[in-house]
């Protein structure tokens, strides 16, 4: 059996005993309890990490690195590893959780949809046949200002069934009011599909 999972299972056997053994009167509070906004509103991050290696894994978790991100906002946090054995570090976004409330940053799961699509705020529009067509609608929307291009993994394959252009269509006002070099944005028709609540589509893109 692999050690992980043997690892994980005994610590949930661990953790099913002290359940039972504990003793409500002196319940800690939840992770997400209302009372945090108040006591430790924002935690800091190393310490809470430390404090969640005790409580719950019993200390295994002391190689593991946690820290902020300022450049993730397509995410609320990602795990990566270096080989087998190897580092494990957890990155969290910075921009959708520090100034969120407490319990987004600790409970176990929340969806951030609208956070992040609230930072792609550089839109683009295809000129192609592609507009037309769902799911996308020609749409590309972005946290960051890097048009469509040939660093984008699905770019061969549009180029080769629509071999449309994207035009920059929407940014945020402090781009649109730089002087120099400001965009000039083009206005698009919104096509019939669109017009019956037809929702356009994001093309899944990965910071570079």
């Amino acid at each position: 059996m692999d050690e992980d999972l043997v690892l994980a299972l005994r610590l949930q056997e661990e953790w099913n005993l002290q359940v039972s053994e504990r003793d409500p009167a002196q319940e800690p509070l939840s992770l997400v309890d209302a009372s945090w906004e108040l006591v430790d509103p924002t935690p800091d991050l190393q310490a809470l990490f430390m404090l969640f290696n005790d409580r719950f894994f019993w200390g295994h978790l002391e190689a593991v690195e946690v820290k902020w991100s300022m450049r993730m906002t397509l995410c609320a946090g990602i795990c990566s590893y270096e080989g087998r054995g190897g580092m494990c570090s957890i990155r969290l976004s910075e921009p959708l959780l520090k100034l969120r409330p407490r319990k987004d940053l600790v409970e176990v799961y929340h969806t951030f949809h609208d956070e992040v699509d609230e930072y792609r705020r550089h839109w683009w529009r295809c000129n192609g046949p592609c507009q037309h067509k769902k799911p996308y609608y020609g749409y590309v929307k972005r946290a960051t200002n890097r048009a469509p291009s040939a660093h984008d993994y699905w770019w061969a394959e549009h180029q080769k069934t629509c071999g449309g252009a994207y035009i920059k269509i929407k940014e945020p006002e402090s781009c649109s009011k730089k002087g120099k070099g400001k965009t000039k944005l083009a206005k698009q028709p919104v096509s019939e599909a669109e017009k019956k609540g037809n929702s356009a589509y994001i093309l899944p893109t990965f910071p570079r």
